[in-house]
C-alpha cells in the first residue's frame, strides 16, 4: 500500500494541473471501489473548481468550490494518471481509457486525471469542507509525522507502559499517521532500535532520536518520488527511486549499511508483516 511519501508525491504531481481548475466533466465508470461511491458523485464533481489539494495521512483531499471536499485513497494499487498536459518536463497526450480506469476527471486546462485501480481497494468520498476530521477514515488518526504535533514529549506519553513492539507502535495510525512498513523499518535502523523492542522500554534518548529520523526518512523519500516496489507511479507516470537507498528493507542477507557494523540484515515476521533489521546494531 502507498505510504505517506508516495501519497504526498502524487499530491504534488496533481497540484499543478488540478488546483485552480474546473472539472468540466467527471466520469464515474462503476458504482464502487472498496466502498460505494457517494450518491450523484459525477454530478457533484462536474463544474466544481479545485481550490486546493491537501494530504492527511495516506489520503488526498481536494477542496472544491462547491463547499465539498473530495477524499481520495489509493488503496493497494491505485494510481492517479495525468494526460493531456505537461507535468514537469513531461508532455502527455490525452490517454485512451483503459481497463480499471474507474473515475476520470477532465479539467478545463485540457488535463485528464484517471483514477486507475486494478485491485479496487481504493476509495473516493465527498464530505463538507472543513469536516474531514470527523470522517470515518480520518477521525482516529494520530498527528502528522512532519507536523508540529509529532514530538518527543508526545511519543514518550504514547509509548509509556506500552508492551507492544516498537514496530507495531509506529505502525499504529492512531499514534502517528501515515507511517507504513517500509519506512518504519528504515527509521528503526537509523536509530539503532530493534523492531522487537517493547515501545514502553524505549529510552528517552532513543525517543528523541526517533522523531528527527522519522522526518528525515520521509522527507528524503518524498524528494525521491517515493518507493516503487510494485504499483506506485508518480503522477507523470515515472517511478519513484527511494528504494535504491534502502538500508534494510528487502535486503535480507545483505551486509548492514552502518559503517563498521559488520552485521547482516535479517528478516522476521511480525503481525503478518516482514521486518528487516540488523541484529548486530539494532538492539
Amino acid at each position: 500500500m502507498p505510504e505517506l511519501p508516495e501519497v504526498e508525491t502524487v499530491r504534488r504531481g496533481l497540484a499543478p494541473v488540478m488546483e485552480g481548475q474546473v472539472i468540466v466533466r467527471a466520469d464515474v465508470r462503476r458504482p464502487d471501489l472498496r466502498w460505494p461511491f457517494p450518491d450523484n458523485m459525477a454530478q457533484r464533481l462536474t463544474g466544481a473548481r479545485v481550490e486546493r489539494l491537501r494530504r492527511r495521512s495516506k489520503y488526498i483531499l481536494a477542496d472544491l468550490s462547491t463547499g465539498e471536499t473530495l477524499l481520495i485513497h489509493l488503496g493497494m494499487s491505485g494510481r492517479m494518471q495525468v494526460s493531456g498536459t505537461s507535468v514537469g518536463t513531461f508532455a502527455h497526450e490525452i490517454a485512451p481509457l483503459v481497463k480499471h480506469d474507474h473515475v476520470v476527471l477532465d479539467m478545463e486546462n485540457g488535463a485528464r486525471i484517471a483514477f486507475n485501480d486494478a485491485r479496487r481497494f481504493g476509495a473516493m468520498d465527498l464530505m463538507a469542507t472543513g469536516q474531514e476530521a470527523a470522517h470515518k477514515l480520518i477521525a482516529a488518526l494520530g498527528p502528522e509525522p512532519l507536523g508540529n504535533g509529532f514530538h518527543a514529549d508526545y511519543l514518550a506519553e504514547r509509548f509509556s507502559g506500552k508492551n507492544t513492539p516498537i514496530k507495531a507502535a509506529l505502525l499504529d495510525q492512531g499514534i502517528v499517521a501515515g507511517l507504513g512498513n517500509i519506512y518504519v523499518c528504515e527509521v528503526l535502523h537509523r536509530v539503532g532500535v530493534s523492531p522487537k523492542r517493547k515501545a514502553g522500554n524505549l529510552s528517552r534518548r532513543k525517543i528523541e532520536a526517533l522523531v528527527p529520523a522519522v522526518r528525515a526518512v520521509l522527507s528524503e523519500a518524498i524528494e525521491a518520488g517515493g518507493s516503487s516496489l510494485r504499483d506506485h507511479r508518480q503522477a507523470n507516470g515515472e517511478l519513484g527511486y527511494f528504494q535504491h537507498t534502502f538500508r534494510v528493507y528487502g535486503r535480507e542477507g545483505a551486509p548492514c549499511a552502518t559503517p563498521g557494523c559488520g552485521g547482516t540484515v535479517k528478516r522476521i515476521v511480525q503481525s503478518g508483516r516482514s521486518s528487516f533489521y540488523c541484529p548486530q546494531c539494532q538492539r
